[in-house]
């Protein structure tokens, strides 16, 4: 199937909540990858003083393979295909971030709405905190509620396209 979707909305709004009950939901019956974006590089992959924490120090590539698992740090940055490609097989591919990503996108808000999300968007993931009949939501845009997982699958199962070949 390959099929891929992205998510964005501003930081705290719940996209990683999101992404992870949605895979824990489909995980069981399909296969699901999940690239996350992180351009702050902020994030922290390894217990400093562990072996590959050492190696990656060193200033190389380092991949680590055990019988459960295969984990890569790299200096590099990847393209998104190609980290796509290492991942293997999937039936959809979820992507947090990378907003230009020519993919079918979800954002998702708590408290408020922010405009700027909604022209590169084809939907929105929402809870009680907003009421979407205080915005003028583009005609387009459909409005799911945040806290139905069936719902926002079925969704993306509608909308969710191969990743592009080129971007």
């Amino acid at each position: 199937m390959h099929q891929a979707i992205a998510f964005t909305g501003p930081s705290g709004s719940g996209k990683t909540t999101l992404i992870e009950k949605i895979a824990q939901h489909l995980v069981p019956t399909r296969r699901v990858a999940i690239i996350k974006h992180d351009p702050k590089d902020k994030a922290i992959f390894d217990q400093p003083g562990k072996d590959s924490d050492r190696f990656y120090r060193t200033g190389a590539d380092v991949a680590v393979l055990s019988a459960t698992r295969t984990t890569l740090f790299s200096h590099h940055e990847s393209p998104l295909e190609r980290v796509a490609e290492m991942l293997g097989a999937y039936d959809l591919l979820m992507v947090e971030g990378l907003k230009t990503l020519p993919l079918p996108r979800l954002a998702v808000f708590r408290n408020a709405i922010e405009p700027e999300y909604l022209p590169v968007v084809k939907a929105i993931a929402i809870d009680d905190s907003i009421d979407p009949s205080d915005y003028d939501l583009p005609d387009h845009l459909d409005v799911l509620d945040l806290n139905d997982i069936e719902s926002i699958i079925a969704w993306i199962d509608r909308h969710a396209t191969p990743l592009p070949k080129e971007f």
